[in-house]
């Protein structure tokens, strides 16, 4: 074996290591997603359980705060928890989130809400993995959706009062971009972190990362393949 090939086969190792730590990252994403959509649409399928979480405004508002709180809290947390406690969090996290998607079952039909679901999960696995093959460096691109994310964030909250369908159609279409920007960025930048041997239950809290860009995605998509319910 010369030098070449003795240098080649640690990479090699660590490469793959690094793919399965992303692998396990894709799974606790997708138990986070389905724990989403079964919470949302049980509280769907019942009045009482929809008076409570999004009849009361109180609930409603609370939860939202309970989500800023999480993720939040989430980073700091997981540096110096258990898994189970990490996981515990995390969960906990997507079925609050389930509880609020649950509006989503009142504004659109379930089969618009299925089908852009199915169309969002082709889309980021298509862009994650991309962002986890691909040589290029993405971070320049990562800083420019950041960026874009904060301008973004100005014209929603700027819309809320204009009530411009122009800015409506645009802040959706920037939202996929920036998101899809940021599905990549950030799987590519997992995977090298991982590759690294970074801790503090890295899968986990890069998880919550991809479940974001994931759900941000799918709202956004919602605008254009939803269909409102005529009720």
């Amino acid at each position: 074996m010369n030098r070449y090939q003795a240098a080649a086969r640690p990479l090699a190792a660590q490469n793959e290591s690094a793919n399965d730590i992303l692998w396990v990252t894709y799974r606790w994403m997708s138990v986070g997603l389905g724990i989403t959509g079964l919470v949302a649409w049980l509280v769907s399928q019942s009045p009482a359980a929809l008076d409570l979480f999004v009849g009361n405004r109180l609930v409603f508002y609370g939860l939202l705060f309970a989500q800023l709180g999480l993720v939040f809290a989430f980073s700091s947390v997981a540096a110096r928890s258990t898994t189970a406690v990490v996981a515990a969090m995390f969960f906990v996290y997507a079925a609050i989130t389930g509880l609020t998607f649950s509006i989503l079952f009142l504004l659109y039909t379930s089969s618009s809400i299925a089908s852009t679901f199915l169309i969002t999960g082709g889309t980021f696995a298509g862009i994650s993995v991309f962002g986890a093959v691909t040589k290029r460096d993405l971070s320049g691109v990562g800083r420019f959706a950041l960026f874009a994310l904060i301008g973004l964030i100005i014209a929603s909250v700027v819309n809320i009062f204009l009530h411009s369908s122009a800015l409506m159609w645009l802040t959706t279409f920037a939202g996929i971009a920036i998101f899809a920007a940021l599905t990549a960025y950030d799987t590519q930048k997992l995977k090298a972190l991982y590759a690294a041997g970074a801790g503090g239950n890295l899968a986990l809290r890069g998880a919550l990362t991809l479940y974001l860009d994931f759900i941000n995605m799918f709202l956004f998509l919602l605008r254009i393949f939803g269909q409102r319910n005529r009720s």
